[in-house]
């Protein structure tokens, strides 16, 4: 997996620079044909520049003087070539290579560090390699109904389903306002088929449109990321996991649970925390069972370091396989 994800990388930022590189040469072209003279006035001061070169490699043996009148020839030179291509209609870079990335010049490092343009390919890569799009697609704010949730108090809880999915929706969509300047993480709990998944879909698509690498797990499938990581190294999954901007983990607590599982993901989920990368955990445990399942080390910062939202209804997934038979 790392290598050809590496190579898909490679091959992106490869294809940049040959655009760029193919189209400098027809804008060489095209002054060729229609300003021969900018042209002849390159070679001339290319060919200035080798003497410049040779000149201050031979040092002492050439004078102050002449290497002065070499860099002045050069300078007019291309005062004149800039004239000439302002004159007729052309920006003063006509003729230099352009960029996509001026930060990195289109080589994805800066130095020996990633440039951030980086990691908007690796995001896009993702995006374009899972099934993500497709599940976005599907559930949305927009076809987000509170109709499916009552209106009426039932059993112990305070507030009607529809009166608490009021405050959750407003919790969302506060998440998605303040995400650039806030260090909030989402914790979604309560039963099945009551809007957890479909309303953590809905947030990444909005925070998708802003920009942002999302990357969406189940936790099983998380678990199986981090024992890629740890036994075969690897390390795209591990940039991927670091890079994202926001980690959707979908059905925890179905995750196979051993000492591996658990010290891994609270190895991950701490890691995130104190680099504040942000979390969105939904299951269908109740507080109870997270406490019960898992040691305090992981409790702790769930409950601690998340804003806590309980979904609780009808099942509106039943609601709406009936409501289709009616039909």
């Amino acid at each position: 997996m790392i290598k050809e994800y590496l190579e898909k990388i490679n091959s992106v930022y490869s294809d940049i620079r040959s655009k760029n590189k193919s189209q400098l040469r027809e804008r060489r072209e095209e002054i060729d044909s229609k300003l021969p003279k900018v042209s002849e006035i390159e070679r001339k001061i290319g060919r200035l520049s080798v003497e410049l070169s040779i000149s201050a490699i031979r040092g002492n043996t050439v004078t102050d003087k002449d290497f002065s009148e070499l860099k002045e020839k050069i300078t007019s030179l291309r005062a004149e070539k800039y004239e000439l291509l302002v004159s007729n209609g052309y920006s003063m870079d006509y003729l230099e290579l352009k960029y996509d990335c001026h930060l990195c010049k289109d080589t994805g490092y800066v130095g020996n560090k990633r440039c951030p343009c980086y990691k908007e390919k690796i995001s896009k890569l993702y995006l374009k390699d899972s099934n993500l799009n497709k599940i976005l697609d599907k559930n949305s704010f927009k076809n987000f109904s509170l109709s499916f949730y009552g209106s009426e108090n039932s059993g112990y809880e305070k507030d009607s389903p529809r009166k608490n999915m009021e405050k959750v929706l407003s919790s969302c969509y506060k998440f998605i306002e303040e995400f650039p300047d806030s260090n909030e993480n989402l914790l979604f709990y309560g039963t099945p088929g009551t809007g957890k998944t479909h309303l953590s879909h809905a947030i990444a698509a909005e925070l998708l449109k802003a920009g942002y690498f999302i990357l969406y797990k189940t936790s099983e499938d998380l678990i199986q990321d981090l024992r890629d990581i740890r036994f075969n190294k690897d390390k795209y999954r591990e940039e991927v996991l670091e890079y994202s901007d926001l980690l959707i983990i979908d059905d925890f607590g179905t995750e196979e649970n051993n000492d591996f599982s658990r010290a891994e993901f609270f190895n991950l989920l701490n890691k995130r925390l104190l680099n504040e990368k942000k979390l969105i955990i939904s299951t269908n445990l109740e507080l109870e069972n997270i406490l019960k399942n898992y040691n305090d080390r992981i409790t702790s910062r769930l409950l601690g370091n998340f804003t806590i939202c309980k979904f609780y209804g009808d099942d509106i997934r039943v609601k709406k396989n009936i409501h289709k038979i009616k039909k």
